[in-house]
């Protein structure tokens, strides 16, 4: 039977401004302007349903609003092959993204619709083998309390759970011994994080993930780190990138790429490895499309 990965969290409409030259406050600055379907949730979702069609089925869960937005956000990732089932209510969300000459991003996020998921249906996560959320989804309610009472319910059901840590800023703003508490408490089969997050939550100084919880850092174009519980720390190499124009969705897609190798079989290394190249294909386009 196909495997199938569930993925909670965002979805929402990216506004993404590649800077030609320096932001300059008070007056003008040259660039270009690109709309796409955004979220980090349904990014995954979306480089899923590409990177496994035919051998991963992928179900989105989230919330938008009852809006012209919503019901495109919606179609596109239907599009894509994806399973999505949606409450909606209040207002679709939207982030703005400034992206420098160099690739970097800076995001300006307004989530709105996307944080007011409520306790989600028992069919919603039925026949589900991998449950993806990221970090994203635990700083609103009551989407907080759902991803978290849903991680739960999968755990019970026997699925495998997966944790994204998401974004520095986001987790400051959420403090950061209250987001390891959180992550200690569930246990997460996965945690995924990049160097930064990495540090800022002490994660290879925590000894308690070493009793279940498979760690993976990301490092840019360094190789990637993993620690298998039981077994010594391993680097996946990171192929070069020709030209990194735009970071958005690389998270998001290394993400998708690990998760649909290992619902096939593979390895954490080998997952990760695939989420290397998943990611590294992410940087060639304006946002996470």
């Amino acid at each position: 039977m196909t495997p199938t990965l569930a993925v909670m969290g965002d979805l929402l409409e990216d506004v993404v401004v590649w800077l030609h030259e320096p932001l300059a406050v008070g007056t003008d600055c040259s660039g270009e302007i690109h709309r796409t379907r955004g979220g980090s949730a349904a990014n995954v979702a979306a480089a899923a349903a590409t990177l496994g069609a035919g051998m991963v089925a992928v179900r989105f869960l989230g919330c938008v609003g009852p809006d012209a937005a919503g019901d495109a956000l919606v179609a596109e990732l239907v599009g894509r092959g994806v399973d999505v089932r949606v409450q909606r209510r209040g207002t679709s969300g939207a982030v703005v993204i400034l992206v420098d000459s160099s690739g970097e991003r800076t995001m300006i996020p307004n989530r709105m619709a996307s944080g007011l998921l409520e306790r989600v249906d028992d069919d919603w996560l039925d026949e589900v083998d991998l449950f993806h959320v990221p970090a994203y989804g635990f700083c609103a309610e009551p989407v907080g309390t759902t991803a978290i009472d849903a991680l739960r319910r999968v755990r019970a059901a026997g699925g495998v759970t997966s944790i994204d840590a998401s974004s520095v800023g986001m987790l400051e703003s959420w403090g950061r011994d209250r987001i390891i508490a959180l992550l200690a408490d569930l246990a997460p089969d996965h945690l995924l994080a990049n160097a930064d997050e990495a540090e800022f939550l002490r994660l290879l100084d925590q000894p308690g993930w070493a009793a279940r919880t498979t760690l993976v850092v990301k490092r840019g174009a360094a190789a990637t780190l993993v620690i298998v519980p039981g077994d010594e720390p391993v680097e996946v190499p990171v192929s070069p990138v020709p030209e990194a124009l735009d970071s958005t969705g690389a998270g998001d897609a290394f993400a998708a790429g690990y998760l649909t190798a290992l619902l096939q079989g593979n390895t954490p290394e080998a997952a990760a490895a695939a989420g290397n190249v998943a990611g590294g294909l992410a940087l060639s386009g304006p946002g996470a499309l």
